[in-house]
Order: C-alpha cells, then sequence, then structure tokens
C-alpha cells in the first residue's frame, strides 16, 4: 500500500479556491474527496446554468470563462482518474476532530501500523498521526434531512463568503432582494428578477450585477453607488499592480455605456415603496459624512431593488474546529494553514478577495496540503507564482475594502419600525432599546433581550445591522453547527464514506 493511498483530504467547498486545491493535491497523488452544497461545481463565481435549460454556457458569463473551463476538465479528468470524489449537494454542518473512541481503536492501530511501514526510514510521520483525522458531518437529499459523512486526514476550508445587506424602510418588501441573488437567479436559472431594476448599495459585485440584467434584457434605471470613485485615487500602487483589474474595471464602464445604465455615485436608497411589492425606490445624494443631501431624493420606478453592502467570510466551520478567527476572517500562515493542525483555509473564509485571489491561496493549499501529507516539508518554489500574486491581491482587495466601505451614517436612516431581524421580526426600535434602556453593549446582549439573531438564518443576515444599531464592533458569533440539523440527525447514527 502506497502512502498515496492513504492520504486523504477533505475540500469544503468547490468554488475557485476549492477547485484550485483540490486540482493541485490530486496533481500529486492525495486523494481528495470534494464536497459542496451545490449540484454542480464553480461556486458562486463560475455558478453554471442548471441542467434543465440545457445551456452549453451562460448567456451572461462569468469573466475568466477560460479558466473555468480549465478548471472543469481538470477537475471532470481527476474523477474519472478516481483521485477526486465529488460530492455534490452535500451541505457541510459540523467538521470535527476525530476522537480515539474503543470503537475506532482496532481499526486506527492497524492504519498506523501501515503508515509506520510506508515511512520507516524517512523519519517523516504522517499528518494524522499527530493531528488525529477529522470526521466532516453534511445532510443530503433533496430536503437536506439525510446524514452522511466523510472521514480525512487533513481538511481545507473553502466555504466562501455570503452577502451583506444593511437595512432600510421597505427592504422586507417583495422586489427587493440581494445583489448576489438576483446574480444567482441570472446564472444559474436564466431568469431574471423583474423588468426594471435598480442596482445599489456598495463593491464590486454591482458592477458585473448591473450589466448582466442589462444584457439580459432588464431595463436597469440606475445603478447607485455610495462610494466616491475618487478615493481610488489614495490606492494608485495598488491599481497599479494589478492592471487586469484596471482593464476589468474599464470594461465594466464601457457596458454601462453601451447599456445606458445611469451611475449615480455618492448616492444610496433611502426607501423602498410599495404595498404588496416593489413599485418605486428614492435615491438621495451623500456629503462628505454620509449623510444625506437635504432636497437630493428622487424617485425612481422600478419592480427590483439588487442591493447589496459587500461580502462577509463564512467562518463557522473554522470557529467549530478551534480556529483562531481574527476580526471577521480565519487568519493562515504562508502555506495556507490554520492554528489548528490539519486543518487550512482558503479563499473568502481567510478575507474576501474575489475569484483570483481565491485560485492562488487555493493552489498554494494544496501543494502544501499534498506535502504535508507525504510527511515531506514543501518546496514554497512549487508556488513561488501563486506567492506573488496572492501579495498583490491582497493588497488590492485591501484597498477596495477601504473605498467600498458602507456610508457611516447609515444607522440615521433606519426608522424605528424597519424591520431588521426578518426571522424574528425584530425592529430597529427594539433594538435601540434594547441599547438605550436595557443597558445592552454587544451582539449578544441584544439577542438575548429581543430574540434578534435567533431565528433560521442564526443571525448571519442581521448581525452587521444589529452590531451597527447598537454601536458595537461586529464579531463572530459562535455556533456549534453551521446550519440548522434535524433532531433526527443529531439523535442517530451516521453513515460513513471514506475520503
Amino acid at each position: 500500500m502506497t502512502a498515496a493511498e492513504r492520504a486523504r483530504l477533505a475540500v469544503i467547498g468547490a468554488g475557485p479556491a476549492g477547485l484550485a486545491a483540490a486540482l493541485a493535491a490530486a496533481g500529486h497523488g492525495v486523494r481528495v474527496t470534494l464536497i459542496d452544497s451545490a449540484p454542480r461545481a464553480g461556486g458562486q463565481f463560475y455558478r453554471q446554468p442548471a441542467a434543465g435549460p440545457r445551456a452549453r454556457r451562460p448567456r451572461v458569463p462569468s469573466h475568466g470563462w477560460r479558466t473555468w473551463e480549465r478548471l472543469s476538465r481538470a477537475l471532470a479528468d481527476q474523477v474519472e482518474a478516481g483521485t477526486i470524489t465529488h460530492l455534490t449537494d452535500h451541505h457541510v454542518w459540523l467538521v470535527e476532530r476525530q476522537e480515539r473512541q474503543e470503537r475506532q481503536e482496532r481499526q486506527e492501530r492497524q492504519e498506523r501500523q501501515e503508515r509506520v511501514e510506508v515511512f520507516e526510514g524517512s523519519g517523516a510521520a504522517h499528518l494524522s498521526t499527530s493531528a488525529g483525522g477529522f470526521v466532516v458531518h453534511a445532510l443530503t437529499g433533496p430536503f437536506q434531512e439525510e446524514p452522511g459523512t466523510v472521514r480525512a486526514d487533513a481538511v481545507l476550508l473553502a466555504t466562501g463568503g455570503y452577502e451583506k445587506v444593511l437595512p432600510f424602510p421597505g427592504w422586507t418588501l417583495p422586489g427587493v432582494i440581494a445583489a448576489g441573488g438576483a446574480q444567482a437567479m441570472l446564472k444559474g436559472s436564466l431568469v431574471v428578477p423583474g423588468r426594471t431594476a435598480v442596482v445599489a448599495g456598495t463593491g464590486p459585485l454591482l458592477l458585473p450585477v448591473a450589466t448582466g440584467l442589462a444584457a439580459a434584457g432588464v431595463e436597469v434605471a440606475a445603478l447607485v453607488e455610495s462610494a466616491d470613485p475618487r478615493a481610488f485615487l489614495r490606492h494608485a500602487g495598488a491599481l497599479a499592480a494589478q492592471p487586469g483589474k484596471v482593464a476589468e474595471g474599464a470594461g465594466y464602464a464601457a457596458r454601462l455605456l453601451r447599456h445606458r445604465i445611469p451611475l449615480r455615485t455618492r448616492h444610496t436608497v433611502v426607501e423602498a415603496h410599495g404595498e404588496d411589492r416593489l413599485d418605486a425606490v428614492t435615491v438621495a445624494a451623500l456629503d462628505p459624512d454620509g449623510r444625506v443631501r437635504p432636497g437630493s431624493e428622487r424617485r425612481i420606478p422600478c419592480d427590483t431593488l439588487a442591493v447589496g453592502h459587500g461580502m462577509l467570510p463564512h467562518t463557522d466551520l473554522a470557529d467549530s474546529l478551534g480556529c483562531r478567527v481574527e476580526g471577521l476572517r480565519v487568519p493562515v500562515d504562508e502555506e495556507q494553514r490554520t492554528d489548528v493542525p490539519g486543518v487550512w483555509a482558503a479563499g473568502e473564509t481567510t478575507g474576501v478577495g474575489g475569484a483570483a485571489l481565491s485560485l492562488a491561496e487555493g493552489h498554494i493549499a494544496g501543494h502544501s496540503i499534498a506535502a504535508r501529507l507525504h510527511g515531506t516539508e514543501p518546496d514554497p518554489r512549487g508556488w513561488s507564482a501563486a506567492t506573488g500574486s496572492r501579495t498583490r491581491l491582497r493588497a488590492f482587495s485591501a484597498a477596495l475594502d477601504t473605498v467600498y466601505a458602507p456610508p457611516a451614517r447609515w444607522t440615521e436612516r433606519v426608522t424605528d419600525d424597519t424591520v431588521v431581524c426578518r426571522c424574528e421580526e425584530v425592529t430597529a426600535g427594539s433594538v435601540r432599546a434594547a441599547v438605550d434602556e436595557l443597558g445592552a453593549g454587544d451582539v449578544r446582549t441584544v439577542k438575548l433581550l429581543t430574540r434578534a439573531g435567533m431565528g433560521w438564518c442564526q443571525g448571519r443576515m442581521c448581525e452587521p445591522a444589529v452590531a451597527g444599531l447598537a454601536g458595537c464592533e461586529q464579531v463572530p458569533v459562535r455556533r456549534l453547527l453551521a446550519r440548522p440539523v434535524p433532531l433526527g440527525v443529531l439523535a442517530g447514527t451516521e453513515a460513513t464514506t471514506d475520503g
């Protein structure tokens, strides 16, 4: 039995970071199990149309389509060769370090003896001997109620990020959707959310959403961006280091002109209007302090508002594993290793930075994991090009974070009767009362006093708003489980699939 047959890696997430890591590790002889919640690989960035429409490629494709075709072909080849097992529609809710339980001791003792025979005389210890291995728990099936587990010697967390949407009066009306949701509908289902749309908020995601909707036949009445594009001048160095990104931005600008999409920078949505559903939005200009300029309000008729205020990393699985979480991201070393032995992280989990950065981090992580699983020291020369790209792209993403920060005074426009937590129907007034009258000083206390964040999403959607209204820093809330799990799954015995 060879060392490669014993080296097992579970990659959670089949977006750019997960794909790059899985392919790099498999290319060095590691058996990889690629676990993803979607029915097809690619993540949000390379989201593919559903099989039903039989589309050969999206009508509004992602930039970097050739990169996706290369990744897709390589994945298919590795799956056919048996080096990668791709598990789709698997929703991971927990990753735990494997316990040395009595029922496992006999099997593990035999495996340890085989590893000693493989590496005897090399002076190298197999990673799973020191890390103990991991168990990945997932839900499968049409209703996400069927349990399944994957055992592995190492884990790569490539769980991506989720969209941040800050509340405003009327944001719960039907027709108001997340910008990423509009893009997912367009890419994955080849449908549009309405006939006339306003795209608003802040962040680079708004550009592909607006131009994508316009290319699909939607009248985009306005692209409303709260950031000031002149702020990029303060980050000229980071921009100059990424000419490809600059050219990409210029391409979007050209498409905005071609589709005649009005661009309103330093503007924000003040209110969404409608009875049973959205029929208009009011936008207004912002002064340098982030306040609405009196008299600048303008009402724009529309049936769709696609709104977003950036992305947040998924850190639930890392946190439950005991990985250090710094701010809202998982810090890693030069090899993309977390501070928990046997756990790597790449992509948005380590800090939102886009697909190109995710690819570089995944490539580095895959090479590092392969070397570590084979009991050798990684050779950084194998990923030197990716390291340079990672450094430049991290600087670029840091500049974007500064430019695309939400307006400083956004909470002043949230009225007391505006629902902040949709799951529990908690209003902004209730959050403010918890702070002003009951002395709450952090998100957890507000949650206990108002139930904000106790619903189905467990605060993932409302935490930024609650933190902003409470005037405190948003910090990761520790959750034992990464998603809701049926009690029957928790009580039952799960089948095991070896990675």
